[in-house]
């Protein structure tokens, strides 16, 4: 992306950025150097010079496989990951030291972006993406793509592999985390059941209500991502221009709610709607469970673990609120 192009979106207000995918392809491997000779053979005396060599025989069996180290094993990939650059940042960066959502040294789920936070506007975006060096353990290709002018993320093409190893230098301010197992909740509208897999396992299912359609209320399909949670929380519809005492206002705290998307929309404990969970959808928009299934989701799942809902009748989400990363 050109500075004018970016600053033309910078002053238009344009919040989100057309993602950049980086593809470095890297050096590729040495070939190997000759073997060493055996000591215990003596060279011959040099003969006459050898006749060229004859013509490839076209019926000739293909020359052997390249060796391998031990059976099975497969050719060292040449080079990083499209979109990954394992060097280290030199030179002078074209931001100031920026912070990182995840935070350094955490464990987070498999659908967890790397968010960077730049102090400031950045002018160049195309520069600004050549100074933020992503590495991992195993790799995986990924893509940047900005959200504002001061915000750059990059993402797995797919979730993470569980238990990565992610070391990210954005132009010398360097941090790490990694991710834990691959736990995944998803939200079946048709069947009103939450399934969680842990490492392509079911581990539970859970009935649920979701979004009703009375008032619009249903819960977009798409792939979220936990964003946080808290042991209670207040929700009031008037925080989005809904009267507490209309038709479709509330004022209720719940309990063991984890949030996944940025505008309100939590997996949480309601004991009210019990008996409507698994036959029907009754809530504003987020995921209702009992209470004790809600506690167990909510001391399992934390930021970066993805939550898919499907087969709902409220279309797909696109709200640009930063947590739709796996909609595009």
């Amino acid at each position: 992306m050109s500075k004018g192009l970016f600053a033309a979106l910078k002053a238009a207000g344009v919040a989100s950025m057309l993602g950049v995918l980086v593809l470095s392809a890297g050096p590729a491997l040495a070939d190997p150097d000759p073997a060493p000779g055996d000591p215990g053979v003596v060279a011959a005396p040099p003969g006459p010079p050898s006749p060229p060599p004859a013509p490839a025989d076209p019926l000739a069996a293909p020359p052997p496989a390249p060796w391998m180290p031990f059976p099975g094993a497969a050719p060292a990939a040449a080079g990083p990951a499209a979109g990954q650059n394992p060097t280290a940042f030199t030179g002078t960066p074209p931001f100031g030291p920026p912070s990182f959502v995840p935070k350094p040294g955490s464990t987070v789920g498999v659908g967890q972006p790397i968010i960077i936070n730049f102090p400031g506007t950045v002018e160049d975006a195309g520069a600004a993406i050549d100074a933020v060096h992503v590495m991992s353990t195993p790799p995986v290709p990924g893509k940047f793509y900005w959200m504002t002018p001061t915000q750059l993320r990059w993402r797995p093409l797919s979730f993470w592999p569980a238990h990565t190893a992610v070391t990210v230098d954005a132009g010398g301010t360097v941090m790490s985390f990694q991710t834990g197992d691959t736990l995944i909740a998803t939200a079946d509208d048709a069947t009103h059941q939450l399934t969680v897999t842990r490492n392509g396992t079911v581990e539970k299912t859970f009935p649920m209500s979701m979004g009703m359609t009375s008032g619009n209320h249903q819960t977009p399909n798409g792939t979220y991502y936990v964003q946080d949670k808290k042991a209670s929380v207040v929700m009031d519809s008037s925080t989005y221009g809904v009267p507490v005492n209309s038709t479709y206002g509330y004022k209720v705290t719940v309990e063991d709610a984890v949030r996944f998307d940025n505008v309100g929309d939590y997996v949480h404990s309601a004991p009210w709607s019990v008996d409507d969970q698994g036959k029907r959808d009754v809530s504003h928009g987020c995921i209702n469970i009992s209470p004790s299934n809600a506690r167990w989701f909510f001391d399992n799942f934390g930021p970066g673990d993805p939550i898919v809902v499907k087969n709902s009748t409220g279309g797909d989400y696109k709200k640009n609120d930063g947590s739709a990363d796996w909609m595009s």
